[in-house]
């Protein structure tokens, strides 16, 4: 049995718990959480050890897996320790908001080599990834250009919003990450960002609540990101890639795939499923599945420390654009 230490219990913690419980190889030995409340409904439901000095964890020999999905401003300590005390690594997106200390890590992870996996769920998602092997086996021939849409049902809290990084930090990164997948070596040279807001919230917390990115690669690929802090029918996550002898495209997930036909509606389907735990339950699954294998050492992972610095990056740039108001070169 593989045991994990679970650090950070909200929202996003708590999914991971269950899928690290429901897993047969993974048994969550810890958990470490501030928050009382959550303390509490991790020793129920998991019986797990609740730890509030995290350097206890780190010096466990008995933990395999450090999972962190603490706030972002805890990341890098965290990687660096699990570095340091030769532990797998899972950490939650975006690896940090300061570029500056990411490079730095990555140094380490460079020298080090730990085996280390970044929460990109949407690498793992069964479409997403379909439609990359058919790209790979040339379905479509030569890529020319990559659309993706991404528009969440309705905007996080404005707590969260407030120390989030941004909407290309904290949402459209998954974007960006999604088309260093599908570009593979071919990386993005310029960058340009448009940003509105309607809703005057996002001003005062000087955020954005949609955006649009176009990117080039340096091989001419043409890449259009579209995202929506609100989305009146749902969760709306599209990817197409366009290529000279065709287009692929992963669509979204309904309840169920029924329509409806009647004197008020035709061809009525369906609503799409709620939100990202639900849209992507089995990437994450799949993720999770990656990351036992990961720890023994049968495979590489899919999403890199890399990967993570790379789409911060991309974020930056699209920052740089909106304030310069004008196509960043990178």
């Amino acid at each position: 049995m593989i045991n994990v230490a679970l650090l950070g219990f909200g929202r996003i913690g708590q999914m991971h718990a269950e899928n690290i419980n429901k897993n047969k190889d993974l048994k969550l030995l810890y958990v470490y959480e501030k928050i009382e409340l959550l303390c509490k409904k991790a020793k129920k439901q998991y019986n797990c050890i609740i730890e509030k000095n995290y350097n206890n964890i780190f010096h466990d020999k008995n933990v395999d897996i450090i999972f962190i999905a603490s706030p972002t401003n805890t990341h890098i300590e965290f990687i660096e320790k699990a570095i340091k005390y030769k532990k797998t690594i899972f950490c939650e997106k975006p690896l940090d908001l300061n570029i500056k200390k990411i490079f730095k890590t990555f140094k380490k992870v460079k020298k080090n080599k730990p085996k280390i996996q970044l929460g990109f769920n949407r690498r793992y998602d069964p479409g997403h990834f379909s439609i990359k092997k058919d790209l790979t086996r040339n379905k479509i021939g030569k890529l020319e250009k990559i659309i993706i849409t991404s528009r969440d049902p309705a905007p996080p809290p404005s707590s969260y919003l407030k120390s989030s990084g941004g909407i290309f930090r904290d949402m459209m990164i998954h974007d960006f990450d999604l088309c260093r997948l599908y570009l593979e070596n071919d990386e993005i040279s310029e960058v340009h960002a448009l940003t509105s807001s309607f809703d005057p919230l996002y001003k005062k917390i000087k955020d954005h609540e949609l955006a649009v990115v176009t990117m080039k690669s340096r091989k001419g690929v043409i890449c259009v990101i579209t995202n929506s802090r609100h989305c009146s029918f749902g969760y709306d996550q599209r990817v197409e890639l366009f290529g000279k002898k065709g287009m692929l495209l992963s669509g979204n997930k309904k309840i169920d795939s029924t329509e409806l036909f009647n004197s008020n509606a035709s061809n009525a389907q369906k609503p799409f499923l709620n939100f990202f735990i639900e849209r992507y339950n089995e990437a994450y699954n799949l993720q999770l599945k990656e990351l036992v294998s990961l720890h023994q050492n049968k495979i590489r992972s899919r999403s890199t420390f890399e990967d993570g610095y790379m789409a911060l990056k991309l974020a930056n740039a699209c920052y740089k654009s909106i304030r310069l108001k004008k196509t960043i070169k990178l």
